[in-house]
């Protein structure tokens, strides 16, 4: 694996993740709103967080450049501060211990494996920063069985969302050609 950066590897990267912090003001109001629909189970809600965990791992199966899952999610993070998230400056605390924690995932396999099972891990991994943070900062009153329901939940979207959407969406955009300067638009679809 090449480690070097090219401009194409920054814009590309710096463009999901903007896009993304677009989302994530988006996804922030979702999140609100949506809180009714959860009332019957409120840790349930988290079914819907593998949202904000996207650029760190799409970003990473696009540009397959080493430290790519880090970045996206630090910087959609900020957009989504500069764009009023209800969360403020944590934000970006949060997105830097979710990519950090995807960014190990794709680094354990010396950024070699882009498959869907690498894509679920490096999601997942990303839950586990959300929870390790979540946790002490917006749950501490709760008891450990309450937060590791709300774990599971979390675990199950990234899973989905965040590793299974990502490499769909990445295979997709590789499959119409957009992807033809990088080195996810020549690869095969692979499980």
């Amino acid at each position: 694996m090449n480690g070097t950066w090219r401009t194409v590897d920054i814009v590309v990267t710096a463009a999901i993740a903007v896009a993304f912090g677009v989302v994530f003001w988006a996804w922030n109001l979702v999140w609100e709103a949506s809180k009714p629909a959860f009332v019957f189970l409120p840790p349930a809600e988290y079914l819907i967080s593998g949202v904000w965990l996207i650029p760190a791992v799409l970003a990473a199966l696009v540009v397959r450049r080493p430290g790519a899952a880090l970045f996206a999610e630090l910087v959609a993070a900020s957009v989504s501060t500069i764009l009023g998230s209800q969360w403020g400056l944590d934000t970006l605390l949060s997105g830097a211990i979710q990519g950090g924690l995807a960014e190990i995932v794709f680094g354990a396999t010396l950024y070699r494996s882009w498959n869907a099972i690498t894509a679920m891990a490096a999601g997942a991994a990303a839950a586990v920063g959300e929870w390790l943070h979540d946790m002490p900062v917006y749950y501490a009153e709760l008891a450990l069985g309450d937060q590791l329901v709300i774990g599971v939940f979390m675990l199950i979207s990234a899973v989905v969302i965040a590793g299974l959407g990502s490499w769909w969406l990445m295979n997709a955009l590789a499959q119409a050609g957009v992807l033809s300067q990088l080195p996810s638009g020549s690869m095969q679809r692979r499980v």
